[in-house]
C-alpha cells in the first residue's frame, strides 16, 4: 500500500478526532483505500467520523464497535459495515490486526446506507489482505483495480447479519464484559459478578437488562457462540471449541448453536470448507 505525509491529502482524507500514524496514509485518493493498523487489546479509537464509507475489519483478534444504531462484537468472520460521516468508536477486546476499508461515497450507490454487520467471505477476507499488502507498482493498474473492484462487489452482496453483542456503557459492566470476551470459557455467577462490582443481585440484572435490552444469560450465551464461529470455521474440533468457550460438553454447545443460528455447528463448518 502507498503512503504520504500530504497535509492538503490530511485535511481531506483523515477522520474527525482520530489520528492514524502518517506512514500509513495512501498516496493518492482512490475509490477504495485500505489501512492495515495492529493494536494491543484494550487499545481505543474514540469517537470520529469519516468522510468515506469504512468496512471495519480485523483479520485476527475481536474489536468491539460503537455506533449511534448499537454496539457490536466482532469476531473475525465479521465486520462492520458504517456509511459516511457515522459516528462511531472502535476498541480492542483482545490483540487485534485490523484491516480497514474505505470507500468513496460516490463510488458504489448501491452499498448500505445504514450501520450494519455484515458475514465476511473467504474470498472477501483474501482481497482485504491482499489489498492491504498491495506494494506501489508492484502491480499494473488494471490488475490492482480488478482487485479493488471485487472487494466492492463482495461488500454489496455480503449479507447482514442479525446477531449481535451489545457492551454496556457503565464502566463496571463494560470492564466485566470485555474481559469474558477475552475469556469466553470463564465460569462466574451472577452473585459472583454482582458482588465484585459493588451491587446486589437485583441491581446488576436490572442494569445489565437496562443497558445491553437482553438479560446477562442471554448476552453470555450468544457472546459465546458468536466468538466460538472463527474457531470453527479454521477447523477447529467441536469437542474443544465447546470447552474454549463454557460449555461442559459438545452436545450442549451444539443443541445451542443449533437454537441461535438454526443449524449444527458441523454443517457451519462444512459451509466454510472445513473438512471435519
Amino acid at each position: 500500500m502507498t503512503v504520504a505525509n500530504s497535509d492538503a491529502y490530511n485535511r481531506r482524507n483523515m477522520d474527525t478526532r482520530l489520528t492514524f500514524p502518517p506512514d500509513q496514509l495512501p498516496t493518492q485518493p482512490r475509490a477504495v483505500s485500505i489501512l492495515a493498523i495492529d493494536r494491543p487489546a484494550g487499545h481505543v479509537f474514540p469517537a470520529h467520523t469519516h468522510r468515506r464509507g469504512q468496512l471495519v475489519h480485523a483479520i485476527s483478534g475481536v474489536l468491539v464497535v460503537r455506533a449511534a444504531q448499537g454496539s457490536w462484537v466482532v469476531p473475525t468472520d465479521r465486520a462492520v459495515w458504517l456509511p459516511s460521516k457515522a459516528e462511531h468508536e472502535v476498541s480492542a477486546a483482545s490483540n487485534v490486526k485490523i484491516r480497514a476499508v474505505y470507500v468513496e461515497p460516490d463510488a458504489r450507490p448501491a452499498l448500505p446506507q445504514s450501520c450494519r454487520v455484515v458475514a465476511v467471505s473467504t474470498l472477501l477476507r483474501e482481497l482485504i489482505i491482499r489489498g492491504a499488502s498491495m506494494l506501489p507498482g508492484a502491480l499494473a493498474a488494471a490488475h490492482e483495480q480488478r482487485i479493488l473492484d471485487l472487494i466492492l462487489d463482495e461488500i454489496e452482496v455480503a449479507p447482514a447479519l442479525p446477531l449481535h453483542v451489545p457492551i454496556p456503557r457503565h464502566a463496571g459492566l463494560s470492564a466485566l464484559c470485555t474481559s469474558l470476551l477475552e475469556q469466553p470459557s470463564m465460569e462466574a455467577t451472577i452473585a459472583d459478578h454482582a458482588r465484585r462490582l459493588g451491587m446486589n443481585e437485583r441491581t446488576f440484572t436490572r442494569l445489565f437488562k437496562r443497558e445491553t435490552g437482553m438479560t446477562f444469560g442471554v448476552w453470555l450465551r450468544h457472546a459465546r457462540l458468536l466468538l466460538s464461529l472463527p474457531a470453527l470455521a479454521r477447523g477447529a474440533s467441536i469437542l474443544s471449541v465447546a470447552l474454549d468457550h463454557g460449555y461442559d460438553s459438545p452436545s450442549a454447545f451444539a443443541a445451542a448453536f443449533r437454537r441461535t443460528f438454526g443449524l449444527p455447528p458441523s454443517t457451519y463448518q462444512a459451509q466454510r470448507g472445513v473438512a471435519e
